[in-house]
């Protein structure tokens, strides 16, 4: 991780003193004369920014999206720091070369940073840059933490043994769980530290481990420079509704309702209608062909409309382009019932109805953009839950029907993380975790990795 600080730093530094210079030179041309200084002085500054917003904390870089917000923030510093100085000190700064340089440091800065990380998650998908960690606590929360961990590996850390205690609190006997050997008793943590020379020590829920023996412990870890973390039991939350709240020398962990207040709402339902009107005033040449090519394959209907289940449980037409055969759905009782992935969902890879002009359609989800009509009509949004069947809700668990409590979605988080190639319960997981987690900014980032998956075409059929 080190390493991985060490190249941002480099890369922040050629990134900004790149575009310090370009601006600088097509603004004074190669005669800077007494503003020279300034080309080698606001790398270093933008720098500085980066890591006094958190930028390169060992703890943001390489997971989640606190290394890019830190990004936002030296961006935002920066301009709000040129502002002060050129106001206070009467120091004119040329607009022409600030206000070019914040943004365009801030694109180049998310950039590079984006292409390490990717970098990063190939090495430790094939098991490298990972930090060794040791889990404590009970027996069960253990083995769950060590399999939860060891599922993703993009997380950067690497179970090497564990401390555990049986349900009741007593010893456990156990010589290993989950693959991963148990050294001893949460008592013995520091001891397995110092043996297993661990960097990561992980607190699994314990009532032994509070108060007064965690601050001990945190102590004697921070002597031997071993990073901490503590799970607090809580799942499917992400991390900018979490925060601490102290309180009679106590730190509670707080936790945020989701985003779906009338105002926050109301802000979605206004986006989903202008970009659903821009895109389909872009893609309308596009659409027209669609159509054409549809029509003329088989002479049958171009437009298929299915039943779905909104939010509030509330039901509508959904629109596609047809790729199947005409009475497609009267043909689905013939078929067999095994399924390559989702039997709840049937897909099947090599479905027969399809034709050869919705095999091309639905590979690059271009059947699906006449959902735009459903979001301008208020039934669906570009970013959402996946738009179920009737015969699924019925299907669903007590805890799944709070998916409907917003509109579903053209795209959404199972459409970047596989689409059919995921099975029931990992769609119902994606969808909860985005309804409970939705932001502008959350959409943003699906609506830019939808890109992605549609031209790759993975997990489409």
């Amino acid at each position: 991780m080190l390493a991985y600080r060490q190249r941002a730093v480099g890369a922040d530094l050629l990134v900004s003193i790149g575009i310090a210079a370009a601006i600088f030179f097509l603004r004074f041309g190669s005669s800077l004369g007494p503003r020279a200084w300034l080309v080698y002085t606001v790398p270093f500054v933008w720098a500085v920014a980066v890591w006094a917003a958190g930028g390169y904390r060992l703890t943001h870089i390489g997971t989640g999206s606190e290394e890019y917000r830190a990004i936002g923030k030296a961006a935002l510093g920066i301009a709000c720091a040129f502002a002060l100085v050129s106001f206070s000190f009467e120091f004119a700064l040329p607009r022409s070369t600030v206000m070019p340089f914040v943004p365009l440091v801030w694109l180049g800065s998310v950039t590079t940073h984006c292409l390490l990380r990717r970098d990063l998650f190939k090495r430790r998908l094939r098991g490298q840059a990972l930090s060794s960690t040791l889990v404590v606590g009970r027996v069960d929360s253990v083995a769950s933490m060590i399999r939860e961990i060891s599922s993703e590996p993009a997380c950067g850390m690497r179970v090497i043994g564990a401390c555990v205690s049986g349900m009741d609190g007593r010893p456990n006997t156990l010589s290993e769980i989950e693959g991963v050997p148990v050294f001893g008793v949460p008592e013995s943590a520091l001891a397995a530290v110092d043996a297993m020379d661990a960097e990561v020590v992980a607190i699994s829920s314990h009532p032994d481990l509070v108060g007064p023996p965690l601050r001990r412990l945190s102590w004697s870890l921070a002597e031997r420079e071993v990073e901490l973390i503590v799970s607090p039991g809580i799942v499917e939350v992400a991390g900018p509704r979490l925060s601490l709240r102290p309180a009679a020398g106590l730190s509670l962990l707080h936790v945020e309702r989701p985003s779906n207040s009338f105002g926050g709402l109301l802000i979605k339902r206004m986006l989903d209608s202008v970009l659903a009107l821009l895109i389909a005033i872009v893609l309308l040449p596009g659409l027209l062909l669609i159509a054409l090519m549809i029509k003329l394959h088989d002479r049958g209907p171009v437009f298929f409309r299915q039943e779905r289940v909104g939010a509030h449980s509330e039901r509508f037409d959904m629109f596609k382009f047809r790729t199947m055969v005409v009475d497609a759905d009267k043909l689905a009782g013939a078929m067999s019932t095994g399924h390559d992935v989702n039997d709840v969902l049937f897909k099947d890879r090599r479905d027969p109805r399809i034709t050869r002009v919705g095999r091309v359609l639905r590979r690059y989800s271009l059947d699906e953009l006449p959902q735009l009509l459903n979001v301008l009509m208020g039934d669906m949004s570009l970013v959402g839950p996946r738009p179920p069947l009737p015969r699924e809700v019925d299907l669903y668990e007590p805890d799944d029907v709070q998916r409907m409590r917003v509109r579903p979605g053209m795209t959404g988080l199972w459409q970047i993380s596989g689409r059919s190639d995921l099975d029931w319960e990992q769609s119902i997981r994606l969808d909860l975790w985005y309804v409970d987690n939705w932001s502008p900014l959350l959409d943003l980032q699906i609506m830019l990795r939808t890109i992605r998956a549609v031209v790759t075409a993975s997990g489409a059929y």
